[in-house]
Order: C-alpha cells, then sequence, then structure tokens
C-alpha cells in the first residue's frame, strides 16, 4: 500500500470536493483508470472482531504523466469513508493501492470518428483525465463530453474544460438540473444538437460513468441499439465503469 501526502485541497460545494496527493515514482496506471483510496485509520466492521481499513474506488483525475495525483470526492454525510475525506489537510496522508484497473479506457473501444463521454457528477473525473492525454486526440477526430450535475458549482472543471476547447478538437457540453443555466436538464436533450441524428454505432464510440442508475439507462439503451459492451478484455462499441454499474 502507498503512503502519498496531500498537496492540495478545493471544495466547490458543501458536498463536493478533490485533492491532489503526490505520486509515488512507480505507480502506473492508464487515463481512465481508477485506484482504491483510504486512509490509515481502523474502522469496527459488525460481526469481525479485527478492525479494517475502508477503502473504495475514485477514478484519477489527473493524467498518468503528471506528477500529482487528484481525485474528485462528493460528501456522504455518514460515509465510512467521505465523511472523514472531507475533513483532510495540507500534509495528510491517504492511502493508495497500487494495482490499478477500471474499463473506461481508450483502448477497449472498436476505432470510431467520434469519443462520447457521457457522465453525471463525479463521473466526469475519469473523463477529466481521457480529454487532457494527448493520444486520445490521436485515435479519434472529435471528443465529446456531455456532463450533468445538480448545481452549477459542481461544474469542478469547467474552466479547465472550456480551455481545452481552444485548442484541441473537443466539445464541452454541461448540463444543470436544479437551477437556471444555459443548458438545463439532463444532458440527454442535447445530444441531438451535438451528434447529428443522435447516437450512431458507425460514428461514436461510447464511454459513461454516473450514478448506477444512469449508467444502467445507458446500458440498456446501448444493448437495445445492438452496440457492443466494451470491456477489460473485448473492445466494444460502448464501455460503463463496470465498478460502479455491476
Amino acid at each position: 500500500m502507498l503512503k502519498e501526502k496531500v498537496i492540495e485541497i478545493k471544495h466547490y460545494s458543501d458536498r463536493l470536493f478533490s485533492f491532489k496527493t503526490t505520486r509515488d515514482k512507480t505507480f502506473r496506471f492508464k487515463n481512465g483508470e481508477f485506484a482504491m483510496i483510504g486512509l490509515d485509520v481502523d474502522t469496527t466492521v459488525k460481526g469481525s472482531p479485527l478492525p479494517k481499513k475502508t477503502m473504495r474506488a475514485y477514478s484519477i483525475v489527473s493524467t498518468n504523466y503528471d506528477d500529482h495525483l487528484e481525485f474528485l470526492s462528493i460528501i456522504v454525510p455518514d460515509g465510512p469513508l467521505t465523511s472523514k475525506l472531507k475533513n483532510l489537510q495540507i500534509g495528510d496522508e491517504i492511502l493508495i493501492n497500487p494495482k490499478v484497473t477500471g474499463s473506461l479506457v481508450c483502448d477497449y473501444l472498436t476505432p470510431k470518428d467520434n469519443l462520447v463521454l457521457l457522465a453525471t457528477g463525479t463521473g466526469v473525473a475519469p473523463f477529466v483525465s481521457i480529454v487532457n492525454d494527448p493520444d486520445t486526440y490521436s485515435r479519434f477526430k472529435k471528443v465529446y463530453l456531455f456532463h450533468t450535475v445538480r448545481n452549477v458549482n459542481e461544474l469542478a472543471y469547467i474552466e479547465s474544460l472550456n480551455s481545452i476547447e481552444e485548442d484541441l478538437p473537443f466539445t464541452y457540453i454541461p448540463t444543470v438540473t436544479r437551477e437556471d443555466y444555459g443548458r438545463t436538464g439532463r444532458f440527454w436533450q442535447y445530444v441531438e444538437e451535438f451528434l447529428p441524428g443522435g447516437f450512431l454505432k458507425e460514428r461514436d464510440g461510447i464511454m459513461v460513468c454516473g450514478s448506477p442508475g444512469m449508467n444502467k439507462e445507458c446500458r440498456t439503451l446501448f444493448k437495445t441499439l445492438n452496440w457492443q459492451e466494451g470491456n477489460t478484455g473485448e473492445m466494444g462499441d460502448f464501455m460503463l465503469e463496470r465498478a460502479f454499474v455491476d
């Protein structure tokens, strides 16, 4: 288990924050993957005489060429880990399992013209890593990131994502459900505005990361359209972060 020090913390709202840590030189990952992280604090496990450290899966926001690691987290009031993570201070230590995994890696998508990323809430995390990777644009002609949140202040990476549009064939489409905004409601109603004809199997490769309900909704949709689901062992037309679906 690696121990990394917190070097930066940013709170966006009373339920959303991000933090950066140091990065051990031996830590390797592919953009889009997640790591199991936790704190060096024992948690009592019901029915067990021994304490256990609470670890949770967190997608890595930073890219694999950065010298730091970054994670985005919601705050679950009674969550065994997030209720403690919200109180992080600069210099605190985070436990990180060096064994990473995840199905949201561009290598597992069948080559298409467009890479279309569908995210809700903190599901944007792995996609920030992917759209900041120059290799992504050598695989796809155009990249679209649709992202739905509840409130405007939860668009954590809007400035950096908008700046990417100036230099790369990338488009960020944020929508907000609970406040007035340029685009209100879920991202579904804006798909055809940017993708004429909607999702097209011959043109679009899809990645999905969000709430379990949204992920299952997308799986049902694309399976109904006869799209092939990809994973770490098989290429496909669309992919879900299986750790947050199954």
